[in-house]
This record gives C-alpha cells, sequence and structure tokens, in this order.
C-alpha cells in the first residue's frame, strides 16, 4: 500500500511539470535515486517489438502529449492512442459492449495543456511503464513476439490506477467480459460481427523516443 501512495504521488507530481529533483527532495532522496526507481526502465520498448497497429498508435500518442505541450506520456495520452483509429484494441472493447468513440471522447476531455515545449524524449510516468510491462507479459502469453494494441489496453485496465483505468471503468470496460475476445483481433472481429448482426435483427511511423525507456 505504501508503495502504491509513493507511486500515486510521482504520477501526479509528474503530470503536474514537478522536475526529478523537486520529487527527489520530497521523497528524501537525490534527483538521480528518484529517477532510477520511478523513471529509469527495466527495459527499452522500440518499434520492432509493437505490432504494426501499436506502432501507429504511439504516433498518435506522442501527437496527443506534444500538442498538449505535457513533457510526459502518461495513462490517458496511451489510450486516446490506442482509440484513434481502428485497430486489435478497439475490436476489443467493441467485444466487451464498449464504444471505443465514446471512450475516446472521454479521454480526450481529459488530456490537460501544460506548459512544456515539445521534446524529442518524453518520460513515460509509472503507471504507463507498468501497463506496458503487463503488455508485454500478455503477448508472450498468447505466444506473440510482439505487443499489440489489446495486449496495451488491456495493460492498462489492469494496472487499476491512473487516467486510463479510470476511464474505462466508467465506460463499463471489465478485462475479462469480452470471453473469448481476448484470444486476439480475429476472434474480436467475429464477436463485433455478431453484436451487429444480432442489433440489426432487432499515421506516421512512430517516434522510438515514444516508448518507454527512450
Amino acid at each position: 500500500m505504501a508503495d502504491d501512495l509513493v507511486e500515486d504521488y510521482v504520477e501526479h507530481c509528474r503530470m503536474h511539470g514537478n522536475s526529478w529533483t523537486d520529487i527527489g527532495v520530497s521523497l528524501g532522496v537525490t534527483r538521480q535515486a528518484a529517477q532510477q526507481r520511478f523513471h529509469a526502465p527495466h527495459k527499452r520498448y522500440g518499434p520492432e517489438t509493437m505490432s504494426d497497429g501499436l506502432r501507429q498508435a504511439m504516433a498518435h500518442v506522442r501527437r496527443a502529449a506534444v500538442h498538449h505541450r505535457n513533457n510526459y506520456i502518461g495513462t490517458e495520452h496511451l489510450l486516446w492512442g490506442l482509440t484513434s483509429e481502428d485497430n486489435s484494441a478497439t475490436r476489443f472493447l467493441r467485444a466487451a459492449g464498449v464504444s471505443p468513440e465514446a471512450v475516446h471522447r472521454s479521454v480526450a476531455g481529459r488530456l490537460s495543456m501544460g506548459a512544456s515545449q515539445a521534446a524529442e524524449r518524453i518520460a513515460w510516468t509509472p503507471y504507463s511503464r507498468k501497463a506496458m510491462a503487463l503488455a508485454e507479459t500478455r503477448s508472450e502469453e498468447k505466444g506473440s513476439d510482439r505487443i499489440d494494441c489489446d495486449d496495451l489496453l488491456l495493460g492498462l485496465a489492469q494496472v487499476g490506477r491512473g487516467v486510463a483505468a479510470a476511464v474505462l471503468t466508467e465506460a463499463g470496460f471489465v478485462p475479462g467480459d469480452s470471453g473469448d475476445a481476448a484470444e486476439g483481433p480475429d476472434a474480436a472481429e467475429g464477436s463485433e460481427a455478431a453484436a451487429v448482426s444480432e442489433a440489426t435483427s432487432g499515421s506516421d511511423a512512430p517516434d522510438a523516443a515514444v516508448g518507454p525507456g527512450a
């Protein structure tokens, strides 16, 4: 619980533009110690570790951060990017009975304008990095060597904290509700087609720096 509270505090500080020096002072540690614990990743996630769909989503993620002058990539940026266009994450949401368009609009309202200049290296918040690690674990469990959009969507939901988790919960998304859709986008497409049938009868390559650890 104590670790969760500290992570909440660091997440809040980063979202409001506090420097690692400020955070270190507050926690009674050096700037380097704070960065090593909450910022420096255990591994890098380059474009080669992502599916084509996730690389495209990451381009949207980075554009959202730069457009809003944010010096961090939070879970809200990740969810906004995942729901910017059709991919395995949006199909997963539809299979679970959740509108990805509604999720996109909701998370867009949570993106706040900051005062930072555009940076080439944008830091990921602790929850964003944790979501990516969970996504990697899920992709490996599926036997895939690349992380896909639905993997990251589930990672964001499983973190259970942060803006994305709150938006998904409010939308009624519960991991596991989509049943076989969890097996991959093809299954999700099948579930989506079934839902439509029932209802009718009654860009750019991402900058490598966007990845956690860049």
